[in-house]
């Protein structure tokens, strides 16, 4: 099993883990404080029903974050799941006890709202639609004086047939709407078909004022991309554009930049997964350099090298909000990777990066860790995996993760950091974090004192959940220590299945001369120095 595939998912969170969220909120909305003392205390029937409602609402909000990002590991839709909780609890505490006759509380008036303005028929088995279908699909769209804002019809094959019933349909709705999905709702269309099964789309929608639209997953490629111009066109105050897994080439990306006419207001932007290369980095370029309100930038696996990741880089210069950054899965090189170290000092805002498979190589991945050790001072998630890097670079490594106290998870799978760095990481890791969740060291020919310090950093982090040390050359005894470490928690520790402890330049000999002398190896880390101040 190639280590890179494994990982854990965060989310969904167990039945169990969810009823522990509403008994300990239940526990705090009966709890008296300063605030109960101004709002009023809430009973414990009532500190129930309204806890319920907080964790119902927090839950579809993260799930519907985790659906965006499916290739993810959760997250992110955990820490949402966890800031929408305390959000509403706070809004609870402030409303204070119901009166008699209260019926309709604010979380169920939200639910409630939520319910009638979201038109949704992405559930159920993925299907082709005639249109008769259609027709029945979208009934509840043609009821007088709905409040339909967002629709989704992904998930949903709309043939010609089926375009011609939906068309007429979204012109009597397109002043109303501001959310549309149009995700993979041509699916095993023929390219005639589906290109004008998108104009029609197309034409219906153009002049609505969207502030998010989803167009992933279709395939579509410059044809496509232009079989949207009317409704691109359009566009004057998108927050929020998906165009994830469409076949996005050179010439489509300058087809988008092209028809969008301002991307001012531009918050999320998500190209993964297309055919971008370094000719079409250059044309997203000038998309990003438009946006300075983005917080999310997704151009991961698009196959841009060092001359398009030097121009995205120079782009991102102008996006002084940025929180997520993910750039994974392309071949920027060194050269890209020092032109994004230098415009890491603007993003004050930033917590999460996902730099890895980026060939970074040392050079690369020290400038950036320094960078990013100098800002970004609430980084929650780095991820630096597959990039060469070796212990040489660890010390920087270490000296930034050292200070980034906000860290929930730490991914530097799959390079050639070995006992050394994993030991410099381990004492980076020791100190503080207690917002620690995982931390992947796989595949780095780390051997058994890297091994047990890594187990020891974290094994004792109050909300720790995974440590990924797979993939190295532990020996059969260091594999003892680690299990020995985690002997009260050992689903804590990721499974060993592909270690071996036989590692490529085993030296038996050298193993237990190492481990007789590990001593001798702390003893050179004392001197490492890593400062703890911003």
């Amino acid at each position: 099993m190639d280590s890179r595939t494994f990982s854990v998912k965060l989310w969904p969170p167990s039945q169990s883990t969810r009823l522990m969220l509403v008994e300990r909120m239940s526990k705090n909305l009966t709890t008296p404080s300063i605030l109960s003392r101004k709002y009023g205390l809430l009973s414990k029937e009532e500190a129930e029903k309204d806890a319920k409602q907080i964790e119902a609402l927090a839950f579809a909000s993260a799930s519907q974050l985790f659906e965006k990002e499916p290739d993810g590991d959760g997250s992110s839709a955990v820490q949402l799941y966890a800031k929408e909780s305390s959000k509403l609890m706070m809004d609870v505490v402030r409303r204070g006890p119901r009166t008699k006759g209260d019926d309709d509380a604010m979380i169920s008036e939200k639910a409630k709202v939520s319910k009638e303005t979201v038109f949704d028929i992405s559930g159920g088995r993925r299907a082709f639609i005639d249109a008769n279908e259609a027709e029945e699909l979208l009934k509840p769209l043609m009821q007088p004086n709905n409040k339909f804002t967002k629709i989704c019809f992904s998930n949903r094959s709309f043939g010609l047939d089926a375009a011609h019933v939906a068309g007429p349909i979204l012109l009597s709705l397109r002043n109303q709407l501001t959310e549309v999905d149009l995700s993979d709702f041509i699916a095993g269309r023929s390219e005639t078909e589906a290109l004008e099964v998108m104009s029609i789309f197309s034409s219906a929608l153009e002049g609505s004022e969207l502030r998010y639209l989803n167009l992933s997953n279709n395939a579509l490629g410059e044809k496509g991309v232009r079989a949207f111009s009317g409704l691109l066109k359009s566009q004057h105050n998108l927050e929020e554009l998906y165009l994830m897994n469409d076949g996005i080439s050179e010439e489509a990306a300058r087809a988008v930049c092209e028809l969008i006419p301002s991307t001012k207001n531009l918050k999320v932007l998500q190209f993964h997964n297309n055919m971008t290369g370094d000719e079409g980095a250059m044309a997203i370029s000038e998309l990003v350099k438009n946006s300075p309100s983005l917080e999310d930038f997704r151009c991961s696996s698009t196959r841009i090298d060092s001359e398009g990741g030097v121009a995205l880089a120079q782009a991102l210069g102008s996006c002084n909000c940025l929180k997520k950054l993910d750039l994974r899965d392309n071949m920027f090189g060194v050269e890209a990777g020092i032109a994004l170290s230098k415009v890491l000092s603007g993003f004050s805002d930033l917590t999460e990066i996902y730099i890895s498979y980026l060939n970074l190589e040392d050079e690369g991945s020290m400038a950036l860790a320094n960078a990013l050790k100098e800002s970004v001072p609430s980084l929650e998630v780095l991820e630096m995996a597959g990039n060469d890097i070796s212990s040489k670079a660890a010390p920087a490594l270490a000296a930034c993760v050292s200070v980034k106290q906000f860290l929930t998870k730490l991914n530097l799978a799959e390079n050639d950091l070995k006992d050394e760095g994993a030991v410099m990481i381990a004492k980076a890791l020791e100190e503080g974090h207690g917002q620690l969740i995982e931390v992947d060291m796989s595949a780095n020919s780390i051997r058994r004192v890297g091994a047990r310090c890594l187990a020891q950093a974290v094994v004792s982090k109050p909300g720790f959940k995974l440590l990924n040390i797979n993939g190295n050359f532990i020996s059969e005894e260091g594999v003892d220590e680690v299990n020995d470490v985690f002997k009260n928690s050992p689903l804590l520790l990721g499974p060993l299945d592909e270690n071996d402890p036989e590692g490529e330049d085993y030296d038996e000999e050298a193993e237990e001369e190492g481990t007789d002398n590990e001593d001798e190896l702390h003893s050179k880390l004392k001197g490492l120095e890593i400062k703890q101040d911003e």
